[in-house]
Parts: C-alpha cells; sequence; structure tokens
C-alpha cells in the first residue's frame, strides 16, 4: 500500500500557509494597515471554509452519523482530524489481514500494440485510503486556486507599493507560490485519472519534476504580470480580471445551452436541482478561477456524465498559450508605458525580457512533458511533435501556394511575350514551361 504522501502534503500547505497568514495579518493590524490586514484574513478564511466543505461533501458525512467530525470542520480542524486518520488507517493496514475484498479491472497501457486487462484485490483500507487520496487532491487545487492565488497577488502588489519584502511577507508569498504549483500539480495528476481512467497509470519522478518547473515559471510569470499592471492601471486591472473571469466561467455554460442536453441528473442522488446547480456553479467558478492563472489541463464539459471532457485537445491548448502571452505581452507593453517613478531602478526591458522568455521556458517544459514523460502517450491520436509539423505545413501551404502562383503567372507571361516574338509555325508545339505552369495549377 503506498504511503499517503500526498495527504501530508496538502495538510503541510494548508496548515503553514493558513498560520503565517494569520501572523502577517496581525503585522498589519500592529502597523494600521487594516485593509491590507482584511484582504489577507479574506484569502485566508474563505479557502479554509471551501476546504471544510470540500472534505464534508466528498466523504458525505453530512448523511452520516458523524457530529465530533462535522465540529471538528466548524472549528476549521477538519484536515487534521483526516490526516491523523489516514495514518491510523495506514499503519493498520500492515498489521491486520481484511477479510472482505473487491476485485477492479485495469487495462496497462499498450506495449508494442498490446494491452493486458489485470485485476487487483482492493481491500476495505486501500479503499479508504483512495477516498482520502481523491478528497484531499480537490482541496488542495481550491484552495490553491481561490486562496493561495489570490493571496500571493496581493502580497506582491503590497510589496511593490511599500519597496520592501519583510520577513513574513516573503515566506507567506513563498508558501503561496508552493501551494499554487501543488495544486495546478494535482490538477494535472486529476485530469490524466480521469480521463483514463480504465488505465492503470503510474507517473514517473521525471513527469513530476516537468510538471512542477513548468507551473512554477507559468505561475510565477503570470502573477508578476498582474502586479505589475495593477500597480498603474488600477481601474482597467478590474476589467482584465472580469473578462478572463466571465470568459473562462460562462464558456462551459454556453457549451452546454447550445448542445441542448438536458439538465444533468447524475452527479450525486442525495443532491436536490438546487444543490445540483450550485454545485456546478461552483465547479465553473473554480475552473474559471483555474484558468486566470494557468491552464487547467482539463476541459469543463457540463453535458458530460463525468463533467470532463476526455479527449485530448491540441488546438485549445494551442489557442490558451498563444492568447495569454499575447495579453501578457500587451500588459507588459502599457506598464512599460505608463510606468511611474517606482521603478526608477528597474531596468524594465530587461524585465519584460525575463518574463516573456520565463513564459515561454513554461512552455518549453509543457511540451517536453506531453512529449516525453507523459504516463498515456502512447494512448494520444496525435503526439506534441506530429501536431506542430501538422500547424507548420497550414501555416506555410498558403505561403507556398501563394509563391507557386506567383510564379505561375510570370511564367505564363514571359511564354505569352516568347510566342508573339517567334513565328507563327513555331506556335504548334507547346512550351514546356506553359505546360509544367499549367500543370501547376491545376494540382
Amino acid at each position: 500500500m503506498k504511503f499517503p504522501a500526498s495527504v501530508l502534503a496538502s495538510v503541510f500547505l494548508f496548515v503553514a500557509e493558513t498560520t503565517a497568514a494569520l501572523y502577517l495579518s496581525s503585522t498589519y493590524r500592529s502597523a494600521g494597515d487594516r485593509m491590507w490586514q482584511a484582504l489577507t484574513l479574506l484569502f485566508s478564511l474563505m479557502p479554509c471554509a471551501l476546504v471544510q466543505l470540500t472534505l464534508v461533501f466528498v466523504h458525505r458525512d453530512l448523511s452520516r452519523d458523524r457530529p465530533l467530525v462535522l465540529l471538528l470542520h466548524l472549528l476549521q480542524l477538519g484536515p487534521l482530524f483526516r490526516c491523523f486518520e489516514v495514518f491510523c488507517i495506514y499503519c493498520q493496514s500492515n498489521h491486520n489481514e481484511e477479510p472482505y475484498v473487491s476485485i477492479t479491472k485495469k487495462r496497462q497501457i499498450p506495449k508494442n500494440g498490446r494491452s493486458e486487462e489485470i485485476e487487483r484485490e482492493v481491500g476495505q483500507a486501500e479503499g479508504k485510503l483512495f477516498t482520502h487520496r481523491s478528497a484531499f487532491s480537490r482541496a488542495s487545487v481550491i484552495q490553491a486556486f481561490l486562496g493561495s492565488a489570490p493571496q500571493l497577488t496581493l502580497q506582491l502588489y503590497i510589496s511593490v507599493l511599500q519597496q520592501q519584502v519583510t520577513f513574513g511577507r516573503g515566506f507567506l508569498m513563498t508558501l503561496s507560490l508552493l501551494s499554487i504549483v501543488y495544486g495546478a500539480l494535482r490538477c494535472n495528476i486529476l485530469a490524466i485519472k480521469i480521463k483514463y481512467d480504465e488505465y492503470e497509470v503510474k507517473v514517473k519522478p521525471l513527469a513530476y519534476v516537468c510538471i512542477f518547473l513548468w507551473r512554477s515559471f507559468e505561475i510565477a510569470t503570470r502573477v508578476i504580470v498582474l502586479v505589475l499592471f495593477t500597480s498603474i492601471m488600477k481601474t482597467w486591472v478590474l476589467v482584465v480580471i472580469l473578462v478572463n473571469f466571465f470568459s473562462f466561467f460562462l464558456y462551459p455554460w454556453i457549451l452546454f445551452w447550445c448542445s441542448g442536453s438536458p439538465f444533468p441528473e447524475n452527479i450525486e442522488k442525495a443532491l436536490s436541482r438546487v444543490g445540483t446547480a450550485i454545485v456546478l456553479c461552483f465547479l465553473t467558478l473554480l475552473y474559471a478561477g483555474i484558468n486566470m492563472f494557468c491552464w487547467s489541463a482539463v476541459q469543463l464539459k457540463i453535458n458530460n456524465p463525468d463533467l470532463i471532457s476526455k479527449s485530448q485537445n491540441w488546438y485549445q491548448l494551442l489557442v490558451y498559450y498563444m492568447a495569454r502571452f499575447i495579453e501578457n505581452a500587451i500588459l507588459l507593453l502599457v506598464w512599460y508605458l505608463f510606468k511611474t517613478d517606482i521603478y526608477m531602478y528597474v531596468c524594465a526591458p530587461l524585465l519584460i525580457l525575463q518574463l516573456l522568455v520565463g513564459y515561454c521556458t513554461a512552455i518549453l517544459f509543457m511540451l517536453v512533458f506531453y512529449q516525453f514523460f507523459h504516463p498515456c502517450k502512447k494512448l494520444f491520436s496525435s503526439s506534441v511533435s506530429e501536431s506542430f509539423q501538422a500547424w507548420l505545413k497550414c501555416v506555410c501551404c498558403p505561403c507556398r501556394w501563394q509563391k507557386s502562383c506567383e510564379l505561375v503567372g510570370k511564367a505564363d507571361l514571359k511564354s505569352f511575350r516568347d510566342q508573339d516574338e517567334t513565328p507563327s509555325t513555331s506556335k504548334i508545339n507547346p512550351d514546356p514551361t506553359q505546360m509544367s505552369a499549367n500543370a501547376l495549377c491545376s494540382v
């Protein structure tokens, strides 16, 4: 049975970031910065409450007689209790043999064109650990993008305005960045396991390293760009944020309404129609929050029973990163044109170049992951390199066609002039240049 390291990492980041945020808010109160204190507490306590609700919802504690567990969640101690419960289950499973097991069937990743089906015995303890891991993975994603991402943006903005980074603020920013990167990593792993649920997926350590570097560069550059733009355009940044947010929030609903599918009823049996609508709105809210800072790795599809599209769409991936790169470049250009005196000692062109190169580095690590380290790359209908070559052909073919037509026009004009200058007897045999030109145009 695997050691529950992901649970331990989620709880550590949750407790450490919450503690650091509470300490930093107390320093803001001592300094008289009530607005910074209120925002720091908001971005700390709001994800705490959402994490408690997520754990209760996944474990279905509302339909079970567990008043102590519900009380601990109300006291914001739910993750600590869940972590203690996980390690109790893990330690007891190594000493006790379980009389009841279930059989699961998974297919192996194809090797040499063959895929075998494997049967595994899963005991009750392992099933409980799987539920706990799934719950903490979802809680980490919620904490990362509905709490840590706004918190990191806020603290970096305060550091720019005050032109200093205190120890407490720097420590909280470091934890917030780690929490966002870890949440994005869990989002990638969740997407892989949901899309390829029928296969036995094993993620190698190098894949984790590649995802970590990809997400670190992508999120760090995105947050810095937003903070730089906010420092000079406090009003227009609201427009940028709202356009980004509502674009991703409404996109799954627009696809759902255009499909004409009935309202999904199979998310959770205990939920009413209103409860289902609330859960779907929360999922689209989380989906929009993720895409505000990085690629979500999953496509929310409300008319799908699994709520997630299982197809690998390289076109959407390409469009997202091209649009995000252009947006970052425009925001940096506006910052460069309207920057204030607080950036007097900053080499603006070098900073812009570093941020754009950093974002390109994130894209490079992403391509390396999908090309070499994705655990299910053999199941792709087309690899990254093949898709890139096809895209290059689509881009280059119109250019080649235009150039060939220009050559054809020149050849036809030249042959027409030659025919006018030669005697009429020589016009019986067609000109080979004209034949090749006509053949080229007819292709």
